[in-house]
């Protein structure tokens, strides 16, 4: 399980690009690339990473699913995911 310190963080980072979106918009619109990088390092989408919905794991993270492989390995083996069947594994 995640810290709970790192979930929080990615929450405001998420809060951060949602606040800053439409100036980093507009600023590309503009292609005035040093205004840009006047903005916060948080306001870039790419600094938000995808967790596990479950156990907020980020690395190996199925988007499809919205939780990390080890998460879905076991829901799956429990049938707890809707047309997922154990082929092999």
């Amino acid at each position: 399980m995640a810290k709970v310190a790192w979930i929080e963080r990615n929450k405001r980072k998420a809060g951060t690009v949602k606040k800053y979106a439409a100036i980093r918009a507009e600023l590309k619109a503009k292609r005035d690339y040093a205004a840009l990088s006047k903005l916060p390092r948080n306001a870039s989408p790419g600094r938000v990473l995808n967790r596990c919905s479950m156990t907020g794991r980020r690395h190996a993270y199925l988007r499809k699913f919205g939780c990390s492989r080890l998460t879905f390995r076991e829901a799956a083996l429990n049938g707890l995911i809707p047309g997922v069947t154990k082929a092999s594994w």
